[in-house]
C-alpha cells in the first residue's frame, strides 16, 4: 500500500501528536483505525504515540528516520482515500472559536493566512492611530486645549514609555503562554485607548473661535495679551497621556508575540514573507492616518455649527476626534476573531520538526538551557533568560544596529516633512503630502522586498546579516546627496535687508523705514509673498495697508505695501499670503535620493528581524523580540527625534517670540540643515550601524551541521534553504 497523503501533500515528517486515519464510511463497530495501536494486519508491532515507546523517548529524528508502518503487499494494491486528522497529544483544542463555540465556518480562517489577515488589520489600525492620527491632530489638540509644545511632546512619548514598561512582562510570559489571547486582549486595550483619547471632546464645552479680522495689516495690529496662567483645559493632557499609555500597552504584544506566532506557524522559508506583509500593513497605516486625519481636520470640530472662518485660519480647530472613535471601534471588533485562535494552528507541528536550529552557540554551552521544556515558565527563570540573551553577541549587536536604524527612521519621520518644507518652500500640508509619497512606496516596498529577498535566496542567519550590511552601505552612499541643498527664498529682515542687500549673519532686523510707523508685532507671524518675489514676516511688516479677497481664488490679497520696491515692478505693489514658490532645479534629484535612502533603510528591517529570530533558541524568540524592542525604543525611538531636533535647531534663522520666550523655529538656513542632516546620517550609518552589523556577522557562531537533525545541504554560507531530502518519499511541495 502506498503511503497515505494528506490534503497539503506534506510527506516524510514526524508529528509529535498521534495521527488519526479516519475512513469516510467506517464499517459497523469500527469507527476508524488509529496509528498507535498494535495491528498485525498493518504490520506494526510498536505503538506510535508522540514518538514514545516502552523503552524510552527517542528524538524526532529517530522516529522520522523510517516510515511509520511497513505496508504489506496486499495493502499496496488498495489505495486509501482517508485524510489525516491532527490531534493534540495533550488534548489541546486546535479549533478556532471561543470556548465551546467552534462552528465549522470559522475553521476556514484557522490557517496561517487567516491569522496574517487579522494581524495585518490590527497593525494597520495601530499605525494609523499612533503614527498617523496623533501626528496629524497634535496641533489642533494644542490649540483646542491650550497645551504647550512640551506637553504635547509628553503625550506623544507616553506610547513609547508604556511599551518599554510592558515589553519585558508581555514578551516573557506571553511567549510561553497562549499568544492569540495576549494579542486579542492587547488589541482590545488599544481600542479602549483610542476611545479614551476622543473622550475630552465630549466632556468639554463648545469651542469658541475668536475673530481676527483685519489683524495683520499696517496699523491694524491689536495687542494680544500674554496669558502665563495655564488654562483649565490643559489638565486634559493627562487624559490624552492615559489614552496613549493604553495604546502602548495594547500594541506591545502585536510586534513581539504576533511576529513569533506567525513564525511558528509557517515554513521557515515563508516566515520572512509573512512578517514582511505584516510590517508593510503597519507602514501603510500611518499613510492612511495622514490622509483620513487631514480630511477630518477640514470639518469643524463642532459638527453642524456654522462658523465664519476657514480651515486656513490659525484659529480653526478641525474634527480631530472622529478618527479615534472609528479606530477604537474597529480595534474592538478585530480583537474578537484574534481571541478565537488556538495556541497553535492545526498542522503547525510539522514546521517545528522541520526547523533546524540556527541559534548562536555559546562557548560554555549555556544556550542549551533554553531547550528545556520547563525553562521560562516561572519568574525565577527571567534573570537567566536575560543573561542568556546578553551572552549572545550576535543578538546584542543586532539590537544595537536596530537602535541606530530606529534613530534615523524616528528622526526622519518626525523632521522629514520639515526638511522638505524648508528646502522647497512648501506649506506644511504640501510637505506632508510629498513626504507621504516618498514613504509609502519606499518604506512599504522596502519592507516587503526585504522579506521577499530572504525567502527568494533561501538565506541562512549569516547570509541575512550580510544582506543587512549591504543595505546599510547602499543607503550610506545615497546619504551624500545631502551635500546638495536648495537656496533659501529671500526674506526681508531675515536673509536680506529691506534694501535688497545682504543681511549680516545673525543680525535679525524686521523693522525698516517703510514699516516703522505700522507698530508691527513680532508675535504675529503670517508670511506673505510680494510681487517682487521677496517674502515678508507679515502683511504689516510688508507695509500693506489694505486687504481684499480675490473672487476667483477666494484668497486674500494685500494692497499698497510700502516695503515692496516699486522701482523693480511694472505692476501693483501687492502681496499674497503664504510663502513664495521655490523654483529649485535640484528638487527631483533630492527627492530621488531621499527615496533611495528610505528604501534601503526599510529594506534591512525585515532581514534584521528575521536574523534576530534565527540567532536565538526557539523558546526565547518572543522574549528576545521584547528585549530588542526595549533597546530599540530606549536607544533609538525615544532619543532619535530629540537628537535630530537639536541638530536641526542649530540651523534656525528666525525663532518664534512668545511673550518674550523663545518658541518654535519659523525659518531655517537650508545649507546648514542639509549639512547637519548629512552629519547625523554619517554618524549613525557609518560609525554605528555598519560597525554593529559587521561585528554581529563576525561573532556569529552557527551550530555544527551534524547537530541539526534532518538537514542536509544546509550550506554555511547562508545560501541554501532548510529542507529535508528523503529519497524514499515524495518531495515536499510548496503550499
Amino acid at each position: 500500500m502506498a503511503m497515505p497523503q494528506n490534503s497539503t501533500r506534506e510527506n516524510g515528517f514526524c508529528f509529535p501528536q498521534p495521527l488519526d486515519f479516519s475512513h469516510p464510511s467506517p464499517r459497523p463497530g469500527e469507527a476508524g483505525r488509529t496509528l498507535g495501536a498494535t495491528s498485525g494486519r498493518d504490520g506494526c508491532s510498536t505503538p506510535l504515540s508522540n514518538g514514545i515507546t516502552s523503552s524510552g523517548a527517542p528524538s524526532p529524528s529517530d522516529s522520522c528516520a523510517q516510515p511509520l508502518c511497513t505496508p504489506t503487499p496486499a495493502e499496496e494494491e488498495t489505495p486509501l482515500e482517508e485524510g489525516i486528522k491532527y490531534v493534540s497529544a495533550e488534548g489541546e483544542e486546535l479549533a478556532c472559536g471561543w470556548g465551546g463555540f467552534t462552528p465549522g465556518c470559522l475553521q476556514l480562517c484557522n490557517t496561517s493566512k487567516g491569522v496574517l489577515f487579522f494581524l495585518c488589520v490590527a497593525s494597520f489600525l495601530q499605525g494609523m492611530t499612533v503614527n498617523g492620527f496623533i501626528n496629524t491632530v497634535i496641533t489642533s489638540i494644542e490649540r483646542r486645549f491650550d497645551l504647550r509644545s512640551y506637553q504635547s511632546g509628553l503625550i506623544a512619548s507616553s506610547y513609547d514609555i508604556a511599551a518599554c514598561v510592558c515589553l519585558t512582562f508581555v514578551s516573557y510570559f506571553g511567549g510561553n503562554g497562549h499568544k492569540p489571547r495576549w494579542l486579542g486582549w492587547g488589541v482590545l486595550v488599544m481600542g479602549l485607548g483610542s476611545l479614551l483619547f476622543a473622550l475630552p471632546h465630549f466632556t468639554t464645552g463648545q469651542y469658541e473661535a475668536r475673530s481676527a479680522a483685519e489683524v495683520g495689516v499696517c496699523g491694524g495690529n491689536q495687542s494680544l495679551p500674554c496669558s502665563q496662567a495655564a488654562s483649565s483645559l490643559s489638565g486634559y493632557r493627562f487624559v490624552f497621556m492615559l489614552g496613549q499609555f493604553l495604546h502602548g500597552m495594547g500594541a506591545t504584544p502585536l510586534y513581539t508575540l504576533g511576529v513569533t506566532y506567525l513564525d511558528e506557524n509557517v515554513k521557515t522559508s515563508y516566515s520572512p514573507v509573512y512578517i514582511a506583509v505584516f510590517y508593510t500593513a503597519a507602514i501603510l497605516g500611518p499613510a492612511a492616518g495622514y490622509l483620513v486625519g487631514g480630511m477630518f481636520l477640514n470639518i469643524y470640530t463642532e459638527i453642524g455649527r456654522e462658523i465664519d472662518i476657514s480651515p486656513e485660519n490659525t484659529l480653526w480647530v478641525g474634527a480631530w476626534w472622529i478618527g479615534f472613535l472609528g479606530a477604537g471601534a474597529a480595534s474592538l471588533l478585530i480583537s474578537i476573531p484574534i481571541l478565537g485562535y488556538p495556541q497553535r494552528l492545526p498542522g503547525s507541528q510539522r514546521y517545528i520538526v522541520m526547523r533546524v536550529s540556527e541559534a548562536h552557540q555559546l562557548k560554555d554551552g549555556s544556550h542549551k538551557k533554553a531547550s528545556d521544556p520547563d525553562f521560562g515558565k516561572t519568574v525565577k527563570d527571567l534573570p537567566r533568560s536575560v543573561l542568556l540573551l546578553l551572552k549572545n553577541p550576535t543578538f546584542v549587536f543586532l539590537c544595537l544596529a536596530g537602535a541606530t536604524e530606529a534613530t534615523l527612521i524616528a528622526g526622519m519621520s518626525t523632521f522629514g516633512p520639515k526638511f522638505l518644507e524648508s528646502q522647497f518652500s512648501l506649506s506644511a500640508s504640501e510637505a506632508a503630502t510629498f513626504f507621504g509619497y516618498l514613504v509609502v512606496p519606499a518604506g512599504g516596498g522596502g519592507t516587503f522586498l526585504g522579506g521577499f529577498l530572504v525567502n527568494k535566496f533561501k538565506l541562512r542567519c549569516s547570509g541575512i546579516i550580510k544582506l543587512c550590511l549591504l543595505c546599510t552601505v547602499s543607503s550610506l552612499l545615497a546619504i551624500f546627496i545631502f551635500f546638495i541643498h536648495c537656496p533659501n527664498m529671500p526674506m526681508a529682515g531675515v536673509t536680506q535687508m529691506y534694501s535688497v542687500s545682504a543681511l549680516p549673519g545673525g543680525h535679525l532686523n524686521l523693522t525698516a523705514a517703510c514699516n516703522a510707523h505700522c507698530g508691527c508685532l513680532q508675535e504675529t507671524y503670517s508670511p506673505v509673498c510680494g510681487t517682487d518675489g521677496i517674502m515678508y514676516y507679515s502683511p504689516c511688516h510688508a507695509g500693506c495697508k489694505k486687504v481684499s479677497e480675490n473672487l476667483k481664488t477666494g484668497k486674500k490679497v494685500y494692497h499698497e505695501c510700502s516695503c515692496i520696491d516699486k522701482t523693480l515692478l511694472s505692476g501693483p505693489d501687492d502681496a499674497e499670503p503664504g510663502k513664495c514658490t521655490s523654483s529649485c532645479a535640484k528638487r527631483p534629484l533630492l527627492l530621488c535620493f531621499m527615496f533611495v535612502v528610505i528604501l534601503f533603510t526599510f529594506l534591512s528591517s525585515i532581514p534584521a528581524l528575521t536574523a534576530t529570530l534565527r540567532c536565538v533558541s526557539d523558546r526565547q524568540r518572543s522574549f528576545a523580540l521584547g528585549i530588542q524592542w526595549i533597546v530599540v525604543r530606549t536607544l533609538g525611538g525615544i532619543p532619535g527625534p530629540i537628537a535630530f531636533g537639536s541638530m536641526i535647531d542649530k540651523s534656525c534663522l528666525l525663532w518664534q517670540d512668545q511673550c518674550g520666550e523663545q518658541g518654535s523655529c519659523y525659518v531655517y538656513q537650508n545649507s546648514a540643515m542639509s549639512r547637519y542632516t548629512l552629519v547625523a546620517g554619517l554618524v549613525y550609518k557609518v560609525v554605528l550601524g555598519t560597525t554593529f552589523f559587521v561585528v554581529a556577522c563576525l561573532l556569529y557562531k552557527p551550530p555544527p551541521p551534524e547537530s541539526a537533525p534532518g538537514s542536509s545541504d544546509a550550506s554555511e554560507n547562508g545560501t541554501s534553504d532548510l529542507q529535508e531530502h528523503k529519497p524514499s518519499l515524495p518531495a515536499e511541495e510548496d503550499i
